[in-house]
């Protein structure tokens, strides 16, 4: 039986050999396609392949990279050899089976295998090197002929769609920044979330619900003939958590963000070129757009007047260099980047703008489609104060609650301000304490807002002074040193008038100086008094 096997396969080399040593190439050809059309009709199996360089410039197939992702738990599950790696910009570490391995997936009842193979193929080149082999990986995809339209449709679909989904989740998120037309990127670690956000619960929950509905919404945008985008306006006070709230938006959904710059782009050309090198589930922010360029409403006015004298040369080499230096993005440009034929460039983005004077922002910037929520970050309520409590004081309730639930209802305080308040400054923490010490900052805001009393007791003070006639006299000192407290005071408060609309940190300032100044007399008085006690000892 051995002896005719082996003369059966011996025949049948040789008929390949004269095959394809006699036969013309295209006889060859028609020969072997009519073997392979006889052979399908015994094989019911249809045959995928998937190569993972594809196309004239080589570049690697986004298909081959989904399915790889998506075969990446059915092979760690299934396959007996498995290849390990972190693939670039992901953050966990990736499982794919191994070359000539073949593991089994099931879709709606449907039963399909897939196989891993590579094909080598040497250089031809003379070397005393060995020369690396030319590896081209592929993915091979079987299932049975019946089910031909619903692998090619369904199926296929699913395996992408689930692929690309997987990355987003295993990535790396990045924080972009621009300089000039290009991004550059850091990893994105902001530990924001909307659950420790200092803000009203109504609110919080409605930007949740209203990001969650935007992140399913494909379908409903595409029906209606919309571009897959939404804006968001973030104004308020400074201090209010305004880019605190980009950073939780982009947690919550899984998003990188594009901080976008303006004062360092050149023109709209190259703002069109920023938009078209973001990516899909992104997050495009402008923060302090009243302040980034001169996008104010002035649509016909200049920058400049024209006052400079015509036969002064340096003024004119003076003002050419800063028109050439400044951005010449237009209010046009912008509303073309948010809102125009370039805004469909990719899907599901966000739109974020922050600002902490919205009067000052042109009407069509910010008008519904372009900026299509609103929302106000305004100064803490009792409800943020809770927030805030629980992060810094792990507090859910205590005995000063009451008192300082009554003074946020009169005192406008930002959450920032309230924060640093509760910012344990020694350990172990005391939470009491820090308590203690933003009912003294409310209560003293309260009592001097609007720096009319400090006007009333510098003049009083004053006139005590003038009535004094002695060089030395301790009360004169005293009113001096807190005149010139006081004019300090006002002096900090008249720079901070423009930022930050209630004097709290102020009154926060004084507070910490004085309790400096009450432990510095106290220091000294121990040293004096211990002083006191050895001069007996020393013979003094």
């Amino acid at each position: 039986m051995f002896a005719q096997l082996g003369s059966l396969i011996a025949t049948f080399m040789f008929v390949r050999a004269i095959f394809q040593q006699y036969f013309p190439n295209h006889l060859r050809i028609s020969i072997e396609t009519y073997f392979q059309r006889f052979f399908s009709f015994l094989y019911p199996y249809i045959q995928i392949t998937f190569n993972e360089f594809t196309g004239e410039r080589f570049m690697r197939s986004e298909a081959y990279a989904a399915i790889e992702t998506y075969l990446s738990s059915s092979s760690s599950a299934q396959a007996r050899r498995l290849k390990a790696e972190i693939i670039k910009n992901s953050q966990s570490l990736v499982l794919t089976m191994d070359d000539n391995e073949e593991v089994a997936d099931e879709f709606e009842g449907v039963k399909v295998w897939w196989a891993s193979g590579k094909n080598v193929s040497k250089t031809q080149t003379f070397s005393f090197q060995p020369v690396p082999a030319d590896e081209k990986r592929y993915y091979k995809l079987k299932f049975h002929k019946k089910h031909r339209d619903f692998i090619t449709g369904s199926y296929l679909n699913h395996v992408m769609k689930e692929g690309k989904a997987i990355k987003v989740r295993n990535r790396q998120r990045k924080l972009y920044t621009n300089s000039g037309s290009s991004w550059s990127f850091v990893p994105f670690e902001h530990p924001a979330t909307f659950q420790k956000l200092a803000m009203e619960p109504e609110k919080k929950r409605e930007i949740v619900n209203d990001l969650i509905t935007f992140s399913k919404a494909e379908e409903f945008y595409s029906g209606v003939g919309r571009a897959w985008k939404r804006g968001y306006l973030l104004y308020g006070p400074p201090g209010t958590g305004k880019s605190t709230t980009v950073a939780a938006m982009a947690n919550l959904l899984g998003y990188d963000i594009y901080d976008l710059e303006l004062t360092a782009v050149k023109d709209n050309t190259e703002l069109k070129k920023l938009l078209i090198a973001t990516s899909s589930k992104s997050i495009i922010v402008i923060e302090d757009i009243d302040c980034s360029v001169d996008l104010t409403g002035q649509r016909g006015k200049k920058r400049e007047k024209k006052d400079i004298e015509e036969n002064d040369p340096v003024q004119k080499f003076t003002k050419e260099e800063s028109e050439s230096r400044n951005s010449k993005v237009t209010l046009s440009g912008l509303l073309n980047f948010i809102d125009g034929l370039w805004s469909a460039c990719g899907g599901e983005r966000l739109v974020v703008f922050t600002t902490n004077y919205v009067e000052k922002l042109d009407p069509a910037l910010i008008r519904r489609g372009r900026m299509d929520k609103h929302i106000e970050l305004s100064y803490c309520s009792f409800e943020a104060f809770k927030v805030l409590a629980k992060n810094y004081l792990k507090l859910e309730s205590h005995y000063l609650f009451s008192t300082i639930h009554s003074l946020l209802d009169e005192i406008k305080i930002t959450p920032a301000d309230v924060a640093e308040t509760l910012m344990p400054k020694i350990a172990p923490v005391d939470a009491e304490s820090c308590l203690q010490d933003l009912i003294l900052a409310l209560e003293g805001a309260k009592k001097q807002a609007g720096m009319g009393e400090f006007c009333d007791i510098t003049k009083t003070l004053k006139k005590s002074e003038n009535r004094e006639n002695t060089d030395v006299n301790p009360k004169r000192q005293c009113n001096a040193q807190t005149i010139s407290e006081y004019q300090q005071q006002r002096v900090r408060h008249r720079r901070n008038k423009r930022r930050v609309t209630s004097p709290t940190q102020t009154v926060l300032d004084m507070a910490m100086n004085k309790r400096c100044l009450c432990d510095e007399n106290a220091t000294m008085r121990a040293s004096l008094e211990n002083l006191e006690s050895q001069k007996p000892r020393l013979g003094m």
